[in-house]
């Protein structure tokens, strides 16, 4: 994926935890911005994926994956920035959103 498009997908994806953090703030008059997206980027190995092609050996490969996590996002209002939204489990596989997977050797 484009990394600009994954972004824009991931956070159309949160717009109910947006708009809940901008409600739980008494922040409705900020839903337009200007917002602050905090995002870590990881890459993972994830393990032998060797392929046997034809009669010959397997070719040794390894698949990697590049990911993205949003950490948390801010809103700018007159008393400074706030945040609205925090990923509470930052390490965890389930927030973890992939962009790129690849095979190298």
């Amino acid at each position: 994926f484009r990394y600009d498009a994954a972004l824009v997908s991931a956070l159309k994806d949160m717009e109910e935890d947006i708009l809940e953090g901008l409600k739980a703030q008494d922040l409705d008059d900020y839903v337009s911005g200007p917002f602050t997206v905090v995002v870590k980027e990881s890459c993972d190995g994830m393990g032998d994926v060797s392929e046997k092609h034809g009669s010959g050996p397997p070719v040794p490969e390894k698949a990697v994956r590049f990911s993205y996590t949003v950490m948390n996002i801010s809103v700018s209002n007159k008393n400074g920035s706030v945040r609205i939204f925090e990923e509470t489990k930052p390490n965890s596989e389930l927030c973890c959103k992939s962009l790129c997977l690849m095979l190298a050797d």
